[in-house]
């Protein structure tokens, strides 16, 4: 039997979860319920990672707040919609696939014969990202990385219990250890603080006033030496009162694509992202040599940064210059939102990914949940084109773009901010 809970860097991980992806409006806790007695009703834990749910079980080993290995990960490569990902671990493999955000395979294999007949099943599929594969399996564009460097403990949610019985039971004798660890280190002041004390009354009374009086002078001189006046909180700075001006956006990642897009002999160049702070190119080695490369690519994108990911994998990254901030006057709630951008997309007759997530926005005195409509799609339409389409709307971000040479089509993720 596999194992389902691998070690790294001295925590342990859930493996071999079963995922689903949500419709994005159903309770996280009905839906895994729900998808549990659907399946096995022997499945108790589930974890909740973007629009997904994963099942696990305690009779596998899996516990209540144990992070899951394949979220962790995906969350490590989060500028790859789509990757196939394969590691060597404790004397097994684990083989995670993610598939336009989603979680396809989440597998451990105890046979290396297994998991490389898998992984390159699974790499005839097109399009996928980005690959990663130990050294020796010599798998095609592969990168070899090492778990215990992609795993950096920045946990993408745990494990939790699908009735809420076992974690009132768990609280219960949390509490009840508690008092007892409290009563037996203390157990001697609360047995004198329970035993008979002298009454007031059987005290001199003026000698009681006048103590009574001596202490409450001394608290009201420590109070004044110790005051302690707190700084206002800073005021709340909404999202969709900082947002970049839409098409300021638009044309800088469309100039900032442009500027990497620059032919390099022996190269390909495979794809080209503008995300948040960044434009990301991955060249992928076809004759020329990495001497090659970095000599024409100083000359063509001065100023760049370049990674080798291996002597045939490389990425090309560019900082973005700042743009006008603009505020979001749309008084429209998330459903409405939701119906507009759909009815505008069935209007241009295609078909876009949408659902809303909830941003929480805190300071140290408040804290304010924001639903958040996210849209994915791919077009044709350049970015300042495609923002067009958003013109109606406020609170609108987008979040990331990509060209794809291959299919010569772009891939947008815009946000929008409800009220």
């Amino acid at each position: 039997m596999a194992p389902s809970i691998i070690n790294i860097n001295h925590k342990k991980y859930a493996v071999g979860l079963f995922w689903q992806p949500t419709d994005g409006t159903t309770d996280a806790r009905n839906f895994a319920r729900t998808l549990a007695r659907g399946i096995d009703s022997r499945l108790n834990l589930f974890i909740t990672y973007r629009n997904m749910v994963g099942l696990g079980a305690t009779r596998y080993g899996h516990r209540s707040g144990m992070p899951s290995a394949a979220s962790d990960i995906m969350g490590t490569f989060s500028e790859y919609s789509s990757f196939l990902a394969a590691f060597a671990v404790d004397g097994a493999y684990l083989l995670v696939a993610v598939r336009n955000g989603v979680i396809l395979a989440d597998k451990i294999f105890t046979k290396e014969d297994e998991a490389r007949e898998e992984y390159f099943k699974l790499a005839e599929i097109p399009d996928w990202a980005a690959f990663i594969a130990p050294g020796e399996w010599g798998a095609p564009r592969a990168i070899d990385r090492k778990l215990r460097d992609v795993l950096t403990g920045n946990h993408r949610g745990t494990l939790k219990y699908i009735s809420r019985i076992g974690t009132i039971l768990l609280s219960l004798l949390i509490v009840v250890l508690f008092i007892l660890a409290v009563f037996k280190l203390y157990h001697e002041p609360i047995l004198r603080v329970l035993s008979p004390q002298p009454q007031i009354a059987k005290i001199n009374p003026e000698l009681a006033a006048e103590y009574h009086r001596q202490i409450e002078e001394k608290n009201k001189e420590l109070d004044a030496e110790y005051e302690i006046v707190k700084p206002e909180p800073e005021p709340m700075v909404m999202p969709f009162d900082n947002l970049p001006d839409v098409y300021s956006r638009a044309d800088v990642c469309y100039r900032a694509i442009g500027f990497l897009m620059q032919p390099i002999a022996g190269w390909i160049q495979t794809s080209v992202k503008c995300e948040e702070d960044f434009v990301v190119a991955e060249f992928s080695r076809e004759y020329g040599t990495l001497g090659d490369f970095y000599n024409i690519a100083s000359e063509l994108m001065p100023g760049v940064i370049v990674q080798e990911h291996s002597d045939s994998i490389l990425t090309v990254r560019a900082p973005l210059p700042g743009v006008a901030i603009i505020s979001s006057q749309d008084e429209r709630d998330a459903d409405t939102i939701v119906r507009a951008v759909a009815t505008r997309f069935q209007e241009l007759n295609t078909t876009p990914k949408i659902g809303i997530i909830t941003d929480t926005i805190k300071n140290d005195t408040e804290i304010i949940n924001l639903d958040v409509v996210e849209i994915g799609v791919s077009s044709k339409l350049t970015p300042t084109h495609f923002m067009e389409i958003f013109n109606d709307f406020g609170g609108v971000y987008m979040t990331r773009c990509e060209w794809t040479a291959a299919n010569r089509t772009w891939n947008y993720e815009v946000i929008i901010y409800a009220k």
